[in-house]
């Protein structure tokens, strides 16, 4: 087992983190966790913030290292107790990446059980390797896709220039053949190099400034808070704010607050939504009682117009009655007016046969 780090202009820098490992042999086996050293070199903590940030910003530019390249030997077909215990220590502090060294020594059938075997340990053991951001783009889902189908990335090295087919080549020359380091038939190192320093660099380097750095300025921060706190009480010096939070580290006041925080806000939302169902009723009762208002405007106005109705009719009735009798009077006159006339013509009539 290796490690190598990545510094950002892609480099390797194996002197970029230490670790110390001290193995306590017994009769019969290898004491790890006892002994074991790890610590990645991050920028030192500073008093102000500006001062801070542009500490930080010059680290990251100049010295910071953005992924580890966590090399497993083929001594076995899974990993070891000393794979497993190293990158459990390093996971939270750099982005590990699992390679298969010496591909060229497997079958293409003994390497896709060996890179089962290892994601199968990996997960089982819950190690963090690299997480592969998630874009809307198709294509870089694509690309992603294919990557994470291939680890871990098996990978061939070779420091020799070999000629095949009128083309120089760097790769290893066996009996049989030559193993081509850039040919992705042979291995995954074209995947690795394009991933480390073309698709994936800046994501590397915004997980390590933003994930690992951050998780490790938290914890310096709460460790000099909560030491401090101790100092500033047994110096009798009880000033400060954090005099109160009982030797409360940073990380679990603002937890607390965000606790307290959130009890606040669904209990202010419980009574935002009392008071508006309270508006609601009130608004529905006034609908309702508006509606029973016009309802009862609509049957008066209704019965009144049903009386003007039959008011109307009684009229015509009286009216139509009034008519007809007067109609019935007037051709009596008339019937006697005629018959006077008529009485009148023979009168005169008889006059004339008389004379």
């Amino acid at each position: 087992m290796a490690a190598y780090l990545l510094r950002r202009d892609g480099t390797a820098a194996s002197e970029a983190f230490d670790f110390k490992f001290h193995a306590l042999a017994s009769t019969s086996f290898l004491s790890f966790r006892a002994v074991w050293s790890l610590s990645v070199q991050f920028p030192p903590l500073t008093h102000t913030e500006k001062h801070f940030t542009t500490k930080l910003q010059d680290y990251f530019n100049e010295t910071n290292n953005c992924s580890a390249l966590n090399v497993l030997w083929l001594s076995v077909c899974s990993l070891k107790p000393l794979d497993i215990e190293f990158m459990k220590r390093l996971h939270e502090k750099v982005n590990v990446i699992p390679l298969i060294a010496k591909a060229d020594t497997l079958t293409p059938e003994e390497c896709q059980q060996f890179k089962k075997q290892i994601m199968r340990e990996i997960q089982e053991h819950k190690i963090k390797i690299y997480e592969f951001p998630e874009t809307d783009d198709e294509e870089e889902n694509r690309l992603v896709k294919k990557i994470k189908d291939k680890l871990p990335l098996a990978v061939v090295g070779s420091n020799t220039i070999i000629e095949v087919n009128s083309k120089r080549v760097r790769g290893r020359q066996y009996p049989w053949g030559v193993a081509e380091v850039e040919n992705s038939d042979h291995c995954d190192f074209t995947i690795l190099r394009d991933m480390l320093i073309r698709t994936h660099m800046q994501d590397l380097k915004d997980v390590t400034n933003n994930v690992h750095y951050e998780n490790y300025r938290s914890r310096k921060l709460a460790a000099v808070t909560y030491n401090g706190l101790d100092n500033n009480k047994a110096k009798g010096q009880l000033s400060t704010k954090l005099d109160t939070v009982e030797g409360k580290s940073p990380l679990a006041q603002m937890e607390e607050e965000r606790r307290e925080h959130v009890t606040k806000m669904k209990k202010m939302e419980m009574e935002m939504e009392q008071v508006f169902e309270m508006k609601v009723k009130e608004k529905v009762q006034k609908l309702k009682d508006s509606e029973a208002e016009l309802q009862r405007r609509h049957e008066q106005m209704k019965k009144n117009l049903e009386a003007q109705h039959k008011e109307l009719e009684e009229k015509r009735r009286v009216f139509e009655e009034e008519r007809a009798n007067w109609e019935a009077l007037q051709r009596q006159e008339q019937l006697k007016q005629e018959a006077s006339k008529y009485e009148q013509f023979k009168s005169s009539l008889q006059s004339l046969d008389s004379g």
